[in-house]
C-alpha cells in the first residue's frame, strides 16, 4: 500500500481543517415547565429533572 514520501505541509494540513467549525446546540422550549434546554438531554427546574417533558427524578430533601 503506498504511503507518502515526506509530510504534509501544515499550510496543506490548515486547508483541509478550514470545514471544520462548531456548531451551535440546538435548543427547545420545554411545554411543561416553559425553560429553554438542549434538545435530548434532560435539565434540571426548581430542584426536578425533567425529560420530555416528565418528571425523571426529584431531589431528595436534607437530613438535619
Amino acid at each position: 500500500m503506498p504511503n507518502p514520501k515526506r509530510r504534509h505541509s501544515q499550510q496543506r494540513s490548515a486547508k483541509r481543517r478550514t470545514h471544520y467549525k462548531a456548531d451551535a446546540p440546538t435548543l427547545s422550549v420545554d411545554g411543561t415547565t416553559g425553560e429553554t434546554h438542549v434538545r435530548h438531554r434532560a435539565h434540571v427546574n426548581e430542584g426536578k429533572l425533567y425529560y420530555k417533558g416528565k418528571v425523571v427524578a426529584e431531589k431528595a430533601p436534607l437530613k438535619a
